[in-house]
């Protein structure tokens, strides 16, 4: 019976091992997420300027529809690019936050 003791005994403190190493890693990948979401809205800010800049000084119509079209289409590829490089984020955190209990998952098998 102690023995069932002493192996509850390390496996909570694996359990708690891996739960903090878990942590940190989420923390590091949630700090990185906020740098490229900071980083991409920084981006966004500057080139809706820079649009509305060139819409002022447009001399005809076509000329303001053609920088709105190119604006337009240039947040929507800066989007989707982003958003998939979100993605590729969260999936990394998503292992990494997993995998300090790969080993304690694997045992119990």
């Amino acid at each position: 019976m102690a023995h069932s003791f002493e192996d509850a005994g390390r496996l909570g403190q694996e359990l708690l091992d891996s739960g903090m190493d878990s942590m940190a890693s989420v923390s590091e990948d949630a700090r990185l997420i906020a740098m490229e979401t900071s980083d991409y809205a920084r981006k966004v800010v500057e080139a809706g300027s820079e649009a509305f800049s060139k819409l002022l000084s447009a001399k005809s119509i076509d000329r303001a529809v053609d920088i709105q079209t190119a604006y337009l289409r240039q947040s929507y590829e800066g989007f989707v690019a982003e958003a998939m490089k979100l993605g590729g984020l969260y999936a990394d955190m998503a292992k990494d936050a997993y995998r300090p209990f790969e080993a304690i998952v694997a045992r119990t098998r």
